[in-house]
């Protein structure tokens, strides 16, 4: 028996590549699945089942590309919103032989209608399942969300519980394979490992030691967010995306290229405090790591995108981070930026305050000054700084206009990563008094 992880760093998805004399099943592929391809002829595989566990909100399915690179059939859950044009309709105790395993499918909904979760067993041993894949509903550590229908949140959280037995019930020597690790936004409890088996789970898991109406309590109450993004993801894993392409590096054009080009959002994909420091006029902070997890609230389907990076490999994680979530249109690359500004290209910056400064301001009680906290709801309400307005991060995208632009604002968030990216949103909406709080809550904790 074959079996290997493939982490998407970023999103934290994960995704895996099972085989057995000659024949192989991936489960939850993304959209650049050359790799899938790679690792099944690297083991002398042939790919013949694609399983998903269902129609991710997060990240563009490859199971339709990787499908028609391999001839392999894809199979997914009963009940999505609506057909899935590409796949086959998997049911409950439907098993599949892929070499000596044998795949039993589990309908398990509750994170969605649709969701699956995928026991293996090995015909060589009786003793109960050997693993199971259960993509959002169980985490190593954490459970799925259940809040993606607001007017059935209760009937949803209930429906997760029964799933989650019906999991549990593999017992406790099969391992758990999830589709999401630390840092997913399908789950906000996860462990850093990414290793772990049922009995564990059961023993240590917070939420599989609540009884069924605690359960059902304990998640109605949870605060998660829904990017604009995900609408599209839950489109394009219904229809199929196209192919990523082959070579995933922008265009790379010169400066009086990039001046010249015709986009609607010039990203610095640098580091927040390279930004902060100094950034071409009307450009938007959105540094590489952090894409994945706030691309999708500012950025629009069909927004035509330029890059500014220190390297040409930033520049192409930029691009995949882009890509998997469905933002195709970058049509340029620079990287030039350092000796731009030495060439004497205009460029701004963001000043940045103390904790000092703050208190200043907060017993100073000035009238056209505000504290304005980024964080998520869940966050400020474990610890705040009295006076401070709260607007999520993500939510500026729409919220930056309720905002007056003539007024001082001063940004912050845990650490100031997040509070760069509000800034200069801001910044490049008119915003033209604007500082960050260098440290934010980190650093008030620190002295307070």
């Amino acid at each position: 028996m074959f079996i290997e992880k493939i982490k998407t760093p970023g999103l934290s998805h994960l995704s895996y590549i099972i085989g057995s004399k000659g024949k192989a099943a991936v489960i939850d592929p993304r959209r650049d699945c050359d790799i899938y391809l790679e690792k099944a002829r690297a083991n002398g595989l042939e790919i013949t089942h694609v399983f998903e566990t269902h129609r991710n909100e997060d990240l563009i399915t490859g199971s339709p590309i990787l499908a028609s690179q391999s001839n392999a059939k894809i199979f997914h859950g009963p009940n999505p919103a609506s057909e899935v044009k590409f796949a086959k309709t998997v049911h409950d105790n439907d098993t599949f032989e892929v070499g000596n395993l044998i795949i039993k499918a589990i309908e398990t909904p509750g994170h969605t209608k649709d969701h699956m979760a995928y026991a293996i067993f090995d015909k060589n041993y009786e003793d109960g399942a050997v693993g199971v894949f259960t993509g959002d509903a169980l985490f190593v550590g954490d459970v799925g969300r259940t809040d993606f229908y607001p007017d059935e949140m209760r009937e949803m959280a209930g429906t997760l519980y029964d799933s989650l037995q019906k999991i549990l019930s593999l017992g406790d020597q099969a391992l758990l394979y999830p589709a999401h690790g630390a840092g997913s936004v399908c789950g906000s409890g996860m462990a850093e490992r990414e290793f772990s088996s049922i009995g564990h789970e059961k023993k240590n898991n917070p939420k599989l030691q609540l009884s069924r109406d605690d359960f059902i309590e304990s998640k109605i109450n949870e605060v998660h967010y829904k990017p604009p993004y995900f609408k599209t993801m839950e489109r394009l894993n219904l229809v199929g995306a196209p192919q990523t392409p082959r070579v995933m590096y922008p265009n790379i054009v010169s400066l009086n290229e990039l001046k010249n080009l015709s986009v609607d959002y010039i990203i610095d994909v640098r580091d927040t405090m390279s930004f902060v420091a100094a950034h071409f006029p009307k450009s938007i902070s959105l540094p590489s790591s952090m894409i994945p997890a706030f691309a999708g609230w500012f950025l629009n389907e069909d927004d035509k995108l330029a890059l500014i990076a220190d390297s040409e490999e930033s520049l192409k994680t930029s691009c995949e981070h882009l890509w998997r979530t469905g933002f195709d249109e970058i049509v340029g690359g620079y990287t030039g930026f350092v000796p731009a500004i030495a060439h004497g290209h205009d460029f701004i910056f963001i000043p940045t305050i103390s904790t000092k400064t703050v208190e200043e301001r907060l017993n100073g009680k000035k009238t056209d000054w505000t504290l304005l906290d980024v964080r998520g709801e869940d966050e400020v309400a474990k610890s705040h700084i009295e006076g401070s307005k709260n607007i999520y991060i993500g939510h500026l995208n729409s919220k930056w206009n309720e905002l007056d632009p003539n007024k001082h604002y001063t940004i912050m968030c845990g650490s100031g990563q997040r509070a760069t990216i509000a800034a200069g949103w801001l910044q490049a909406k008119g915003f033209k008094n604007i500082d960050i709080y260098l440290g934010s809550m980190g650093a008030w904790k620190s002295t307070h």
